[in-house]
């Protein structure tokens, strides 16, 4: 069949939630949640092999967020970096570094080794970006520690967090939601162009065989079903971000308000060795696609994208902040199921 994964980030349950926000009120000790991200971890493995999903994650249960797992806790962070606004006024705010030199504290190789035991299915790991990584840099600078420094560290530091992941067997997606948004705050491209100079240097410590194991994923971002970058025309991100030196290419499309074109300008950049995923379910709707939907989105892509380069996805995970409660576990579980077997009917029809 045609090939189908998922972005990575499911609904927390509440238990998990309320637990994580006890420890943020010092109600209890970060050390407790163990068995709850394990219980948690396990459950949602189960979730999208019962769905029928061919590879599955953890649902980054034990991730705070997918931008800011390397520095949870980390001593190098405090509060106050930059701040992301959403369409629906909501902000999120980033951490700023207060001193070098940069290290992650957490790796995403660890939610491998943790989830391994659980899955009877290939696993894949969501990655941070990173030039959104490279966001922490305060614009006042660091006293002793230039930018050009934490870039070399950042560099090396990302390009550890991937090789780590792959040394355990499993594919790598990369998150570029700030590809977008990148556009949004600097309509000359200037910022983006530097964003996938940066991430470029990240990839070229790998083989051409490796980076076919590693992913780029891009939309315009999804907390509480909301957007910070949607009204940023694609046509100004995806002839750079098919820069970037990856096997494949997850693509948010179904919210998308004229997939049609997109999918036009996707059918230019494709090329062999270079794999599309089509966005065919939308996390923020909270209506579940049928798979007949799916199977016609899947499809329509066919049109534009030769099949051998074509796969399908989700659009994006469907809870990256831990407290993103907006969708259901049950829904975002539905919306798998019916991609998965949307994607059976569009290869049965295409014959694959």
């Amino acid at each position: 069949m045609l090939p189908t994964e998922p972005i990575g980030s499911l609904p927390r349950p509440r238990y998990l939630v309320d637990a994580l926000a006890a420890v943020g009120r010092g109600e209890r000790k970060a050390s407790e949640l163990e068995p709850l991200f394990d219980e948690a971890t396990r459950d949602s493995i189960k979730g999208f092999e019962e769905a029928g999903s061919p590879i599955v994650t953890d649902g980054e249960q034990r991730k705070p967020s997918f931008a800011t797992y390397p520095i949870h806790g980390s001593p190098l962070v405090e509060a106050g970096g930059v701040t992301i606004p959403f369409a629906d006024k909501h902000t999120r705010q980033l951490p700023k570094l207060a001193k070098g030199p940069f290290r992650y504290a957490t790796y995403a190789s660890t939610y491998v080794e943790a989830a391994r035991k659980h899955a009877t299915r290939p696993l894949k790991q969501a990655v941070i970006s990173a030039s959104a990584l490279s966001l922490l840099y305060p614009a006042t600078g660091i006293a002793g520690y230039s930018r050009d420094e934490f870039v070399a560290d950042l560099v090396r530091e990302a390009a550890s967090d991937i090789r780590r992941c792959l040394d355990l067997g499993v594919s790598v997606q990369v998150d570029f939601t700030e590809g977008r948004l990148a556009v949004k705050l600097d309509p000359s491209k200037g910022l983006l162009k530097s964003f996938i100079e940066l991430n470029n240097r990240v990839l070229g410590g790998f083989s051409a065989a490796e980076r076919q194991r590693i992913g780029v994923h891009t939309c315009p971002g999804g907390d509480w079903d909301s957007t910070h970058s949607a009204d940023v025309d694609y046509a100004q991100l995806l002839p750079e971000l098919f820069q970037l030196e990856v096997g494949s290419f997850y693509i948010q499309l179904a919210s998308e308000k004229d997939p049609e074109r997109v999918l036009g300008i996707l059918g230019k950049l494709a090329r062999p060795g270079r794999r599309v995923f089509v966005g065919v379910v939308d996390p923020i709707s909270k209506e579940v696609e049928s798979p007949e939907l799916v199977r016609d989105r899947i499809l329509a892509a066919a049109k534009h994208i030769d099949v051998a380069c074509l796969g399908s996805t989700d659009d994006c995970g469907f809870s990256p902040f831990a407290d993103d409660l907006s969708t259901s576990r049950e829904t975002a579980f539905a919306k798998v199921r019916a991609r998965v077997q949307g994607n059976a009917q569009a290869s049965k029809k295409l014959g694959v």
